[in-house]
């Protein structure tokens, strides 16, 4: 494989294939080479495992999951980079390239066809533009994933794996939480990208249990209160509540002693455990 973090070797296989990068599609594709190793060891990539990658770009952190894991598919809706990648890759006979949108495509007929048997996790460098979308598919839909390593915007992983309760917390953050359990693993500066964003990032990985914990409310009662409180965030949970749940202030009081809230807490002071009591105490008032 060429040396894919090598400036002089990127632009000759660039002039080479005719590629320009894409901002619609925010690329911008890792040079550090001390980054991705990192990233697959830490992603869970191992043998005997499936490792499900989105935008592989030109192929650096494909080619680490490849020496680790099992077997690797990649998604790329781009469809210039394959030609690039069956050369980048061509040493590794683990790897198979699935053209299309990751938004799109059947990602549980796509794990049954290449990953039967084997423990799958997703490891991925995650357009910017499209971070919290992509997580929150891959998060909702019923699917054998057992972790989910991505390289995001810094400000998007603070965000992400920000625990309830805390300031940084917002809808995005309890979302993440009621599925899994993240963590922050490292940051990436933006010098290690090409094009150099104008961000540092940041690798998260989102552990996922095989079934969600017994107090786990319907997600529909939980979205629907978690969206209303953090809908008016500067307002104290009893006036957002009331707004966003179209509730009188006698039944969203109902619902903050359910939860052991005080009428002036806001949203982002608000746990885990407490956001899943009101949404119980929500769901039995419907």
């Amino acid at each position: 494989m060429p040396t894919l973090t090598d400036p002089a070797v990127i632009k000759e296989l660039l002039q080479r294939h005719g590629f320009s990068f894409s901002r619609a599609l925010g690329q911008n594709f890792i040079i550090n080479p001390g980054v991705c190793p990192r990233m697959a060891e830490l992603g869970g990539a191992a043998p005997g495992v499936g490792v499900l990658e989105i935008g592989p770009g030109f192929g650096v952190l494909t080619a680490e999951l490849c020496r680790r894991a099992e077997k690797v598919v990649s998604i790329e809706l781009d469809d210039r980079l394959p030609p690039i990648l069956a050369e980048t890759l061509a040493e590794f006979r683990n790897v198979t390239i699935v053209p299309g949108d990751a938004m799109e495509l059947d990602l549980a007929a796509l794990i049954r066809e290449h990953f039967a048997g084997m423990p799958v996790v997703v490891c991925a460098n995650l357009p910017y533009y499209i971070t919290s979308p992509i997580i929150m598919r891959l998060l909702e839909q019923p699917l054998p994933i057992r972790a989910l390593t991505v390289m995001v915007q810094k400000e998007a992983a603070v965000r992400i794996t920000a625990a309830p309760g805390t300031r940084e917390c917002g809808a995005i953050s309890a979302a993440v939480w009621y599925y899994s359990t993240p963590q922050m693993l490292f940051s990436v500066s933006r010098g290690s990208f090409l094009p150099a964003p104008a961000v540092d990032s940041a690798v998260i990985r989102l552990d996922l249990p095989e079934v969600l914990p017994p107090d786990t409310p319907p997600k529909e009662d939980f979205f629907r209160v978690v969206r209303a409180g953090f809908g008016q965030r500067r307002k104290t949970l009893l006036n957002a509540l009331s707004a966003g749940l179209c509730m009188e202030k006698d039944g969203v009081r109902q619902l903050l002693a359910a939860a052991a809230l005080p009428e002036t807490t806001r949203a982002e002071q608000v746990t885990l455990a407490q956001w899943k009591a009101l949404a119980a105490a929500y769901g039995k008032m419907q």
